[in-house]
């Protein structure tokens, strides 16, 4: 015991010294105005490829999310240990509060979801839809045009729709898998294209930095040209009339009209789901006017930070301008603060169907349920900061840009779209990326109006589709939550999708950057969609691997 202990004292001692060492370098290093020899190197996008790359192999998002956030760390402290953790770890820190917003805003709206479920609404609904909706086509097509109608901001989109629609999907054994695509597939792609939206107001807002440009007319004038946004809205609609599907998500799709809605073992919401907690007297309107008071109430936050109550701001009762204006998290927090007060009187006083301690425990559940989805987020938004912000990669794609697009004339648009989406599919932000594209684009066309609106519309399509498709981009991971699916399993069933109309959206842009006429180029691009739809159906349109329904029983024994 003496010896063991003689030969402890000295490790630790020494390991407190190294620690102080390294400490002395860290803290020195920051009196000084502090670079990474890897800021604005290639090597600054390295953090989220890794990261990407082990939660496509490994299957587990967690741990590969954090490994490539502190890759990222030690690369940005030039391989300092202590350095490295602590600039990870104070990014985490910042990117939390910045976000927090949206944190409360996720709380907030999982409270809604279990008060809906624990009060009988959630099935009472799923009852009265199955009724009224007949058949699976008539499902997909009531998810995608709910989603349509609450284009305005893609978390909210993605997190109401999904969770309205979950009870109709499943009583029509439709995939979770492929609701989450469903529900991913309309935000983003939607609000890309809402004059009316959160999405707009940034473009907007990016736009007008520059002198002498209308940002909204901008927004709007790109619409025609959004290739990938267009094509993926058609392209849902063609899966759901004629009922299709192809590659890992016919897997899915077969094994949920046998009865399995996941396909794999993993359920991480399933505690939720727990029937045996819920209220047998639940009715449709403990659904629908609990969604209602949401949208109301998350649409008016918006217009509130966006200064249209304020009588002495400059957007007071202008819609276009306070959307403009508007911050999305701080909005939709203020909005979900105004339904979880209702929903205490609602169940509480005018339905009196719930006692107070029912109601409270929901609060607990629903942060529970959300726990995945903000762990989850909150990796997104570190590897994103530390990419850009610690490393860096936006500058490098700036010089990148400014360097070679100007030789490539017509061809511009369409290598405009592949850098656009490689970086929200490395960063994991669409914003972000048309944030730092478009600066860079309007000055190359300044002396083509034509080729500036598509060049504009390729930076947003490569956003829209480089962020569809990324595992640490937010809307994907509020798909996944929405649905209640394994995130992992949600990127991989819906890559495919979005590698093709990706392909097409290029091709197009190609045609269009020589054809330059939106009403050739856009028929021609739903033609080219449908062919290779059937193609891909020809090809490898039977399942890649039949798998048994999931059995619960089994798994527990």
């Amino acid at each position: 015991m003496q010896g063991t202990k003689r030969r402890i004292i000295p490790f630790i001692l020494a390991l407190a010294a190294i620690t102080g060492l390294l400490m002395t370098t860290a803290f020195a290093e920051g009196e000084a105005e502090y670079v990474s020899s890897f800021f604005a190197q290639p090597l600054s996008l390295l953090p989220p490829v890794l990261a990407i790359a082990l939660a496509l192999i490994t299957k587990e998002v967690y741990t590969s999310l954090f490994l490539g956030c502190l890759v990222g760390g030690f690369l940005y402290a030039n391989f300092n240990p202590v350095l490295a953790v602590t600039s990870v770890y104070d990014t985490i820190a910042s990117k939390v509060a910045d976000n927090m917003g949206i944190v409360v805003f996720l709380v907030s709206l999982g409270f809604i979801v279990v008060l809906m479920n624990r009060s009988g609404g959630s099935k009472a609904y799923g009852d009265w839809a199955k009724k009224v909706i007949k058949t699976r086509r008539g499902a997909l097509l009531a998810t995608m045009i709910l989603a349509l109608v609450l284009g305005v901001d893609d978390y909210f989109n993605n997190l109401t729709t999904g969770n309205v629609m979950r009870p109709v999907t499943d009583g029509h054994q439709i995939s979770r898998a492929k609701l989450a695509y469903m529900i991913d597939s309309t935000a983003a792609p939607v609000c890309i294209m809402m004059p009316i939206s959160s999405w707009a107001a940034a473009v907007s807002g990016v736009a007008e930095s520059m002198e002498g440009v209308s940002g909204l007319q901008l927004f709007i004038s790109a619409i025609p040209w959004n290739y990938y946004a267009i094509l993926t809205i058609f392209t849902l609609i063609v899966l759901a009339v004629f009922d299709e599907d192809f590659g890992p998500m016919k897997v899915h799709e077969d094994n949920a009209k046998r009865g399995d809605i996941y396909t794999t073992p993993e359920r991480p919401y399933a505690d939720a789901d727990d029937e045996k907690k819920n209220s047998t007297n639940g009715k449709v309107i403990d659904l629908v006017i609990p969604v209602i008071v949401l949208i109301i109430s998350c649409v008016s936050g918006l217009l509130f930070t966006g200064g249209f109550f304020t009588p002495d701001s400059g957007t007071y009762m202008n819609v276009l301008d306070a959307f403009a204006n508007c911050s999305a998290a701080s909005g939709l927090m203020y909005g979900s603060f105004i339904v979880v007060i209702f929903c205490f009187i609602y169940f509480l006083v005018i339905r009196r169907s719930m006692s107070f301690v029912q109601v409270t425990d929901c609060i607990a559940e629903g942060f529970k349920v959300m726990v995945p989805a903000i762990l989850i987020l909150t990796f997104a938004w570190t590897i994103s900061g530390v990419t850009n912000d610690l490393l860096g990669a936006k500058y490098f794609v700036e010089h990148f840009m400014q360097a070679y697009a100007k030789s490539l004339a017509n061809l511009l648009p369409a290598v405009i779209f592949v850098v656009s989406v490689f970086l929200a599919f490395a960063t994991g932000t669409s914003w972000g990326t048309f944030g730092i594209l478009i600066p860079i684009v309007m000055p190359i066309f300044a002396n083509d109006p034509t080729l500036l609106i598509i060049g504009i519309s390729a930076c947003l399509a490569g956003a829209v589709a480089g962020d569809h498709c990324s595992p640490i981009s937010d809307t994907t991971v509020m798909s996944s939550a929405g649905a209640n699916m394994l995130h992992v399993e949600h990127v991989s069933t819906q890559l495919p999708y979005v590698i093709t109309m990706a392909c097409v959206s290029f091709v197009m842009f190609v045609i269009a950057g020589f054809v330059q006429n939106a009403f050739i180029c856009l028929p021609l691009g739903a033609a080219l969609t449908i062919g290779v739809l059937i193609v891909l159906k020809k090809k490898i349109g039977k399942s890649v691997k039949d798998l048994e329904p999931f059995n619960k029983e089994a798994a527990e024994a």
